[in-house]
């Protein structure tokens, strides 16, 4: 039997207290109304996780100079202010892009305590150990530079459009085969220029891996480097034996890999599919705005709302650009003291990452109780008067149920189409993250309101009001 000293029962009980917190408030992302608990319990576990770490190091002698003392309350101040700063100034149509950048940071900050470990200790690694250092190494280098390219496409640093690479697939396949040899020999030789090697060729991977996808993809990418973030954490956690890493990176990891592959059902393609493919349309200048459309006013949008029974309304990456949510919600709550039903439908990748458009109208005060997802929200479209689409292009694209060749046929969509009169309130005829025209404006009823989502939605409220 084992006996623990006081000090190791404190330092156990804490990563415990940690774990648990860490699955409470993981439990708590489940449900729109529990979210922002979730993610207070969440803080608080890494706060204890932290003062743990700091707990257990200084019981080891292992924090005993000035100077260590002064890099960690350092490290504690500026990455807390960082954090504080993004928080609160880093725009909700910006969220995607911070936790691409999140992602990236969480990956190289693994691979950087496998690097630590290969540096400062002389003796060789056990098998074990070589391999947990070697998987931190190569999948918190590809995170790191995979989530940067993500962030530069959605920030639009990059195109959005896929970029070919030299060889296509097969080169990355080249790459990763040489990480997996250069691994391999330094774990059996214990040669640590192997691993320097990986860690090089992984930073290559994650560039040449990311380019090629569409921006399209993008949330789904996001999710799986996410994946990889806890995953790599994880590894470092074996490798240095520190029980909040590993539980707090398998969590992550889990959590990350389920969403991708939710992600994937609603997008009806599959992980290969969406890495490899190369997703995405194109549509010249030439064939924008050839068609002919029925363009609306204000004062029509008013009238087809004021009028109708049965309104729903679905929100895109447009009401995020022009932070259209209080708007609409204002709109919505003149429609309701007309009688008016309204509710909102939400696809499961509507905006630029899961959830982007639910948390946008929780900000606003809009009840979850009127937020349908796609199997609840697609069976109301038929018996709708109404449908008012702000800024979403295609997940409500009918292409994907009827044009065998276009690159989303067999997407799930919102049947918006079904309704009797469809509203879309965008700036132009541009096409969407997938490149591809939407023959849904240019149907009979259809009405295209071209304008910034939140000026449409203020001047048709104001034309409501006159009704």
């Amino acid at each position: 039997m084992i006996e623990l000293s006081f000090t190791e029962v404190v330092i156990a009980l804490g990563y415990l207290a940690a774990g648990v917190l860490f699955i409470v408030g993981l439990k708590g992302l489940t449900s729109p109304k529990t979210a922002r608990r979730g993610n207070r319990i969440a803080s608080i576990g890494m706060l204890v996780a932290i003062i743990i770490v700091i707990f257990d190091l200084v019981s080891h002698d292992q924090i005993s100079s000035n100077t260590a003392w002064a890099i960690i309350g350092g490290g504690v101040l500026v990455g807390g202010a960082i954090g504080g700063y993004l928080a609160l100034r880093v725009k909700m149509t910006d969220m995607p892009q911070l936790v691409a950048a999140f992602n990236g940071f969480g990956g190289g900050a693994s691979a950087l305590v496998a690097a630590e470990v290969i540096v400062s200790i002389e003796a060789a690694f056990s098998v074990e150990i070589g391999v947990t250092t070697a998987l931190s190494l190569i999948i918190g280098s590809i995170t790191l530079t995979g989530s940067f390219i993500a962030y530069a496409k959605l920030q639009g640093l990059i195109g959005g459009k896929p970029v070919a690479i030299p060889g296509g697939p097969a080169t990355n396949a080249i790459i990763a085969a040489a990480t997996v040899a250069a691994s391999v020999f330094a774990i059996a030789t214990g040669n640590t220029t192997g691993y320097w090697i990986a860690t090089g060729l992984a930073l290559v991977l994650g560039i040449t891996a990311v380019l090629p996808i569409g921006g399209a993809d993008m949330p789904v990418v996001i999710s799986l480097l996410n994946s990889f973030s806890g995953l790599a954490a994880a590894m470092a956690g074996f490798t240095i034996g520190n029980q909040a890493l590993i539980i707090g990176g398998a969590l992550v990891g889990a959590a990350g890999l389920i969403l991708t592959l939710d992600m994937s059902v609603a997008m009806n393609r599959s992980i290969p599919n969406i890495l490899f493919s190369g997703f995405g349309g194109t549509v010249s200048d030439e064939e924008i705005g050839t068609k002919p459309v029925k363009r609306a006013t204000a004062e029509d949008a008013a009238i087809a709302l004021s009028y109708a029974e049965r309104v729903i309304v679905v929100p895109g990456y447009g009401l995020a650009v022009a932070q259209a949510q209080y708007a609409v919600r204002d709109l919505a709550n003149a429609l309701e003291e007309k009688g008016v039903e309204v509710h909102y439908a939400i696809h499961p990748v509507a905006g630029r990452m899961p959830g982007h458009m639910n948390v946008l109208l929780a900000e606003a005060d809009i009840s979850y109780d009127l937020l349908l997802d796609l199997d609840q929200s697609n069976p109301r479209f038929g018996q709708t008067d109404v449908v008012l689409v702000i800024g979403a292009n295609d997940v409500i694209n009918p292409a994907a149920k009827n044009d065998e060749n276009s690159p989303i046929y067999g997407m799930p969509i919102l049947n918006v189409d079904e309704a009797t009169t469809v509203i879309v309130v965008k700036r132009s005829l541009s096409p969407g993250f997938a490149g591809i025209d939407n023959p849904l404006f240019y149907e009979e009823g259809t009405m295209m309101y071209f304008a910034d989502a939140k000026v449409a939605l203020e001047e048709t409220l104001s034309a409501v009001n006159q009704l």
